[in-house]
């Protein structure tokens, strides 16, 4: 990943987009990594595979929770139980 320095970033910010279009950017400040910038395209393809991982894992959750037992009637004793 190529990197710039945060003062460099807001100085050739027009630089910093068209480089950021091609690979993620690095934003380098008192010597440490604080942020990247990434093209549309890589964020939404970022934000697909979040968002899939997530469902993926709250069904594999919904499995397991079955698999013990718990039912949509139990779930909601439980949320219902103020002790």
């Amino acid at each position: 990943m190529q990197t710039m320095t945060a003062n460099e970033a807001k100085t050739h910010f027009g630089k910093f987009i068209d480089k950021a279009q091609r690979t993620p950017v690095g934003v380098m400040r008192r010597g440490r990594l604080v942020g990247v910038m990434v093209s549309v395209e890589d964020y939404e393809q970022m934000r697909k595979f979040y968002a899939n991982r997530l469902l993926q894992t709250l069904c594999e959750v919904g499995e397991y929770a079955a698999s013990q037992g718990l039912t949509e009637e139990k779930l909601a004793e439980l949320l219902a139980d103020e002790s």
